[in-house]
């Protein structure tokens, strides 16, 4: 079972490739690509650091404890209708991305997020609606 925070459920839809370190991108690759090719894998829902901050960066401010991230789960599991300690699988995560959210939520939820300007979110999420599922990540 994979243990993920709310946003950290947008950031792999527009994941592709890049990150905060070596070893934090070769931990999301896994992670993302594990999902992407077995959509029934179980996710835990959990309030803060997650498997994907379990490979931070130790240099600078750790945001994985930020106040304004804690909110940024809090807005997207309350768009997505899922709780704090919720069990499920990938592919029902991708069916509430469908039911629940659009691509220009990114704008607003995830409005002070660094990542955001890239687009790729968006796009993630655009091709969750078309049934495509994760990009694959080389």
């Amino acid at each position: 079972m994979i243990e993920l925070r709310g946003h950290h459920l947008f950031c792999l839809l527009g994941y592709r490739g890049m990150g905060y370190s070596p070893a934090y991108v070769e931990n999301m690759t896994r992670i993302h690509q594990s999902l992407r090719n077995n959509p029934g894998t179980w996710i835990q829902i959990v309030k803060g650091p997650d498997h994907l901050c379990d490979k931070f960066p130790a240099t600078g401010e750790y945001h994985c404890e930020n106040l304004t991230i804690y909110d940024r789960d809090q807005d997207i599991l309350n768009k997505m209708n899922l709780e704090i300690g919720q069990i499920l699988k990938w592919e029902d995560i991708e069916s509430r991305i469908r039911e629940y959210i659009t691509p220009s939520d990114i704008q607003v939820v995830c409005k002070t997020c660094t990542w955001r300007s890239l687009g790729v979110c968006e796009e993630g999420i655009q091709e969750i609606h078309q049934g495509k599922g994760l990009k694959e990540v080389h």
